[in-house]
């Protein structure tokens, strides 16, 4: 019998329009590019605007504009959340008629009270509104729009990550049952990101290692609606000093403060990778150059510290 060719390789850039891009951003942007191309792929680009509030539409032009003046392109896309509405939503449909959606009218008061974090990544829910009765249901929804949680098993979810290695998390006693929609009607990241993935062939998702608590979940969801499970490969955090990660409201490292400083985005992009061990070196270089140097099979390697490289 004939061997079915390989999928080809598809990564993504998901940027959030909530703000000018920093150094963080590039990094992971370039690596995911690099893991992606390497193999022969192709990159999609999303555009996460779930949050309507924080989301600004002159950053979504200018993360276009950044990503292209750095020589990093995509092929497909942009594809918005804002329009993804009623795909999240037959998603959620069949969640919830299977049984294991339940509304939780917990406050964030009540969520900070009631849990503790655990491992130190993200505190477990305790299953406070898992068990109401239709009655006590009933009752608080007039009073409180709910949110929505999925139910989740007592049972170990593992994968290999590129970088990371074999991660594994109880869903019941590491995370506990998690949000698929918020109060306000709006989907989840976790829902949202599962459904978008597979609906545009996402098979090579590289991000910050501050989402790696969060991809059990998401692999759960995959089994449940009976979608493909991607590769993962989450690389470290840019930090402006140990334990404090660059970020968009502070304005570190932003994208045109580090074009002033290095000129060119060759410079910009060769500084990042060197510091972060992309490169062998700082000297400026463009994602073409140094993906004549890049291998996948090696890419775990390159990272000194596998959870922070600070900023410099």
């Amino acid at each position: 019998m004939p061997v079915a060719a390989p999928a080809p390789v598809v990564g993504r850039f998901a940027p959030s329009p909530t703000g000018r891009m920093h150094a963080g951003n590039v990094f992971a942007a370039l690596a995911a590019w690099l893991v992606a191309k390497s193999q022969g792929g192709r990159i999609v680009l999303r555009i996460e605007d779930l949050d309507a509030e924080r989301s600004k539409p002159q950053y979504v032009d200018a993360v276009q504009r950044d990503f292209e003046a750095l020589g990093l392109t995509w092929d497909e896309g942009p594809y918005f959340q804002h329009d993804r509405t009623e795909a999240y939503r037959a998603a959620f449909d069949e969640l919830r008629e299977r049984g294991l959606v339940y509304p939780c009218f917990c406050t964030r008061a009540d969520l900070h009270a009631a849990s503790a974090p655990h491992r130190g990544e993200k505190p477990v829910y305790p299953g406070t509104c898992r068990s109401l009765s239709e009655g006590e249901r009933a009752r608080r929804a007039a009073e409180r729009t709910p949110a929505q949680r999925l139910i989740v098993p007592d049972a170990a979810v593992a994968f290999d990550d590129l970088v990371q290695g074999r991660y594994a998390q109880n869903l019941a006693t590491d995370c506990g049952d998690f949000l698929v929609q918020r109060s306000d009607g709006a989907f989840a990241y976790q829902l949202a990101v599962v459904v978008d993935d597979a609906a545009q062939g996402v098979n090579s998702v590289v991000r910050g290692v501050d989402l790696l608590c969060s991809t059990p979940q998401q692999i759960h969801l995959q089994t449940l609606l009976g979608l493909p499970h991607p590769v993962y490969a989450h690389i470290p955090l840019l930090v402006a000093e140990r334990d404090r990660r660059l970020s968009k409201r502070d304005r570190d490292a932003a994208l045109d403060a580090l074009l002033a400083r290095f000129k060119t985005p060759a410079g910009v992009v060769g500084h990042i990778a060197g510091i972060t061990g992309l490169a062998p070196t700082s000297d400026p270089a463009t994602p073409e150059e140094l993906l004549a140097g890049f291998d996948v099979a090696t890419f775990g390697a390159r990272f000194d510290d596998l959870v922070q490289v600070t900023w410099r």
